[in-house]
């Protein structure tokens, strides 16, 4: 299988569980601790971002480079351009478009996944 494939599925599974950490983080922190949905949808992001790292780092793109910290600042930096992406899709699709906010969270994940998978491919894997 084409190694470019491969490492797409890879991310496309951590993703998955980042879906997961994303969700429940924000829906902690927005329905438990009723911190704004906006603030609560950056929380998840951040937790889930964080995850993703570590996952992808070890098992989709095998990193052995030993400057953690850079590697981290990378992925975080490719991140923080999918956190824009994110939260302008749940503003326009919740608040303009008056969709569900969690309905609107899925499409966001999904367009910022893009945005990811070929900056660390491309930037923070490379």
């Amino acid at each position: 299988m084409n190694s470019y494939i491969l490492k797409f599925l890879k991310f496309g599974t951590v993703g998955f569980s980042g879906v997961l950490v994303n969700f429940g983080v924000t829906w902690f922190f927005k329905e438990v601790c009723h911190l704004n949905k906006y603030l609560s949808n950056i929380l998840g992001f951040v937790f889930a971002a964080t995850s993703n790292y570590l996952l992808n780092r070890w098992w989709t793109f095998q990193s052995t480079n030993p400057q953690v910290g850079i590697e981290y600042a990378k992925y975080f930096l490719i991140s923080l351009v999918g956190l824009g992406i994110d939260t302008l899709t749940v503003y326009l699709l919740h608040n303009q478009l008056k969709w569900n906010f969690y309905l609107s969270k899925v499409f966001a994940i999904g367009t910022a996944m893009i945005w990811n998978f070929l900056g660390n491919l491309f930037f923070t894997f490379n």
